[in-house]
Order: C-alpha cells, then sequence, then structure tokens
C-alpha cells in the first residue's frame, strides 16, 4: 500500500501527537486510478470506486460531527510540477482531531476504506487549524 494512498502508522502517530483542540480541516487532494484497483479482482472505475467509499464511510463521518466544509473543481497549476492534477479537491471539517481518529478506527469505515485504496493513485492529506481571518491578505499571519 502506497504512502500516497492511506497514512503510514508514522504519520498517524504524529498527526495524534498534535494539540487535541477544537475544529481542524483536512485538505484532501485525490487523484483517482482510470480502474479501480481492488484486491478481488472486482471491476469499476477510480470515480466508482470512490463514489462506494464516500456512501459507505459519509455515515460515519457524519455521526463524529465531520462535514465538507469546502469543495472545488481543480482547474490548472499555476506554481508546482506542470503534469500535476487533481480530481477532487475539499476540505472536511471535524469538531475536533479526536473525532478524525475515531472515524479511521470505525469498523463500518474500515470497511468502506477499500474502496478509497481501491479508488486512488494519490492523494495529500494535510491537517489544518482554522484561523480567523481578516479583512487583508495576510492578516492571520
Amino acid at each position: 500500500m502506497s504512502d500516497l494512498i492511506n497514512p503510514t502508522k508514522e504519520q498517524f502517530a504524529a498527526f495524534q501527537a498534535l494539540p487535541d483542540e477544537g475544529p481542524i480541516h483536512m485538505l484532501n487532494l485525490v487523484r483517482l486510478r482510470e480502474h479501480a484497483a481492488y484486491e478481488d479482482g472486482r471491476e469499476a472505475t477510480g470515480a466508482a470506486a470512490y463514489k462506494a467509499y464516500a456512501r459507505e464511510s459519509g455515515p460515519v463521518f457524519e455521526r463524529l460531527g465531520g462535514r465538507q466544509h469546502w469543495i472545488g473543481r481543480f482547474d490548472c497549476v499555476l506554481i508546482g510540477p506542470e503534469d500535476e492534477r487533481w480530481d477532487l479537491v475539499f476540505i472536511a471539517e471535524y469538531p475536533n482531531p479526536a473525532a478524525f481518529a475515531a472515524m479511521v478506527r470505525d469498523p463500518d469505515y474500515r470497511e468502506a476504506v477499500k474502496h478509497r485504496t481501491a479508488a486512488v493513485a494519490e492523494s495529500r492529506l494535510i491537517r489544518l487549524k482554522p484561523l480567523q481571518g481578516g479583512k487583508g491578505f495576510g492578516d492571520a499571519l
């Protein structure tokens, strides 16, 4: 399993070592496979497999207080590798880091994640601490 699809044990430990205070945002950048790579050999597109993941994991996400905070359509890269592209770009919000950790450990979620693993070619999952924006650019720095 690639560490660009699911977090490694070390990455998850680092996530959990951070303060468990208030809401967090998780920036998700996802590139889907054209054809899902299920271990059992079943066939589906990457998009269909990711939809199955969303359908099965959604109730756990919502039960633990998660919500999709923002979603956008990827258009192009202005700074970065020219061949980089993402099929899904969104920010998920959790009431606290413990809620995210509880989701990842939930048996229903762990069953659903097989669809995500089959669907995703590469991803980034970045924990963010929401800040209060200011009137001007850079006021929150």
